[in-house]
């Protein structure tokens, strides 16, 4: 009975264990708030400053002016050895106006990206193509003479 027991406890240990190594990974990036009620931005009441103040600097902002400030989130799941996958994002927008004052905050969820493809393909320059026999034989004559130690620098006094 004592041999049965350890039997039976080791097998559901390992089973256990088993179970807890196929749970998912998750890992968290970018800006992570407190709590809901921190990213809760008013329009027309917060401004720049109390917007930095509670949220902290952006995750990025606006290209070509500063009007609009990013604050991303995501959180990844990883099984095992697989490749991650987003499970939650969160873009949330604060757009400025006139004097600073919020004018407009936008939330966008996993559901609004899109995937981009990119080209692997090698963009071409353009120029002159130097053929093997040019490489090999492009830089005879352009090189300075090569004094002896006979002749050393000229000097004139």
């Amino acid at each position: 009975m004592n041999g049965h027991f350890v039997r039976t406890s080791a097998l559901a240990i390992a089973l256990a264990a088993g179970l807890a190594a196929c749970a998912p990974v998750r890992s968290n990036h970018g800006f992570i708030a407190d709590n809901r009620e921190a990213t809760e931005v008013q329009v027309g009441v917060d401004t720049k400053t109390s917007v930095l103040q509670r949220l902290g600097s952006p995750s990025t902002t606006a290209v070509f002016d500063e009007t609009s400030w990013y604050y991303i989130s995501s959180t990844q799941e990883r099984f095992a050895f697989y490749t991650p996958s987003t499970v939650e994002r969160e873009v949330l927008v604060v757009r400025f106006g006139a004097d600073d004052i919020v004018s407009g905050v936008d939330r966008y969820g996993v559901e609004r990206g899109q995937v981009v493809a990119y080209n692997d393909d090698a963009t071409p320059t353009r120029g002159r193509e130097l053929g093997l026999v040019e490489q090999i034989f492009g830089s005879v004559g352009r090189a300075p003479p090569i004094r002896t130690e006979d002749e050393g620098p000229r000097r004139d006094r």
